[in-house]
Parts: C-alpha cells; structure tokens; sequence
C-alpha cells in the first residue's frame, strides 16, 4: 500500500495555474489531494509551457490520457507517451488559440510487482528520498544540462544560468518530437518515497533544504505545503506543483 498526496498553486506572480497533477485517475489543477493506493497506478506532474498558448490545456489532457493508460509488464511506456503527445498535437491544430500548445511531463508508474517505471519529458524532476537522502533519478532536458553533460557549463554556471528554463522539445511541440525518458528503478523500501516536482519547486530549494523540511514531524500534506511556502520565499516566480508517493505509513 501506498500513500500518495499532492499539491499545486498559482505562486505570488502569475495569474494562473499551468502546472497539475495526476494521482492514480485523479487529475488536480487546484486543490491538495491524498490517497492510498496498491499497484498498478500512476502519479505525475504536468508544467504547461507559458511561452506557448494553453499550457494548462496541454497540462491537464496529458494527465488525463496517462489516466488512462492501464499499466503492465508489457507496457511499453516511450511508445504510450508518444501517443500521448500525437493527441495533443493533434487537438492543437484543431482548437483555435491552441496551436501548439505543450506541456512538460515527469511521472512514476507503480506496476503490479511494485517497481517503479519512471517517465520524464522535460524539467520537471522526480526524486528518491531514501534515509533522509535526496537523489534526484530523471535528467532534466534542458540547454543547460545538454551543456553541462557535454563538458561546455560548469554546474555553478547550470544553477545560475539565464537559460536554464530553455528546454528541449516536450509534449504537443509541433516542430520536433520530444524523447521520453524512461527508467526502472527498484521498489521503494519502507520508509522511502518519491517526489515529483515542477521547476516553480526545484529551481528555488537546495536538495538540502528539501530534506530538512520532509525530516519535520508533521504530516506529509504540510510538508508538501512547507515546501511551496520556502520556495516562494526564495522567490518563485512560477506555479508550484508537488506530489510524494510514500511506502510506509508517512502520512
């Protein structure tokens, strides 16, 4: 069994919500959620791009097709997710003022067997928390990290790069395919949990910062809650999305 819970909010600048989550078949663009849920499910986080149109149109349909997606040891995970992004193309060139709309995409698929399949499109970011140690398992698609893992940007010059939001190609973009990618990891042992994050989040909290605030004593929706409210005092100028799946009675 697990315990799953997210959250997702405006921020103090913008004027709308572009980023939402999924929890099993619920998908969320305003309000907190919490379950408990066995295997197979899925959690994830969607960012609508903003420099395109609908982003949070091209957020919540990505997530509500993951929904629906009924995962298996045969699943092939790359090939479901780039049928996702045909879709949204696809209702893009058909809905005025929607043309080209996209959306970032980082997700764990817990399977029948309880190994976690983890799916990122993007720069949202999925982490393990294992005996108080963050570890983050997607690689952001980014100019950045591009740079950074070719040798060409130091990390110091990653973290305070002014493109480090250029990402490359996500879901919905009508120029070029994005390339989903995919890892299995080993289940999550008691005690341990996953993060799954917008940029509104990780861009503005130190691995260090998040651990210290999932160490406090309180339940796992105010610490989701405590980690939105210090990256908007570091100055989060986006939305901030956040969902854990816990496997053990963290809640």
């Amino acid at each position: 069994m697990y315990y799953c819970c997210g959250i997702t909010e405006t921020g103090n600048v913008k004027t709308h919500n572009e980023d939402a989550y999924l929890i099993g078949h619920t998908v969320m663009t305003d309000k907190p959620f919490e379950t408990e849920l066995r295997g197979p499910f899925i959690a994830a986080v969607a960012d609508g791009v903003s420099g395109e149109a609908k982003g949070e149109v091209a957020a919540r349909m990505t997530l509500e097709l993951l929904a629906d997606i009924r995962p298996s040891g045969r699943t092939d995970y790359k090939k479901k997710v780039m049928a996702v992004h045909e879709k949204i193309k696809r209702y893009g060139a058909a809905h005025k003022g929607h043309e080209n709309m996209q959306t970032t995409l980082c997700a764990v698929v817990i399977d029948s067997k309880d190994i976690p399949h983890i799916i990122n499109v993007g720069d949202s970011r999925l982490f393990r928390m294992s005996q108080g140690r963050l570890r983050q398992l997607s690689t952001d698609q980014s100019l950045v990290q591009l740079l950074y893992s070719g040798g060409h940007m130091t990390n110091e010059q990653r973290l305070y790069s002014n493109d480090r939001n250029l990402i490359l190609p996500v879901i919905g973009n009508t120029g070029s395919d994005p390339d989903p990618q995919i890892i299995v990891t080993e289940p999550l042992g008691y005690g341990e949990m996953i993060l799954i994050c917008s940029d509104g989040l990780s861009d503005y909290l130190t691995p260090g910062e998040i651990e210290d605030i999932l160490a406090l004593p309180q339940r796992l929706p105010k610490r989701l809650s405590a980690l939105a409210e210090k990256a908007l005092g570091n100055g989060s100028r986006d939305n901030i999305t956040v969902v854990a799946v816990s496997a053990a009675a963290d809640r």
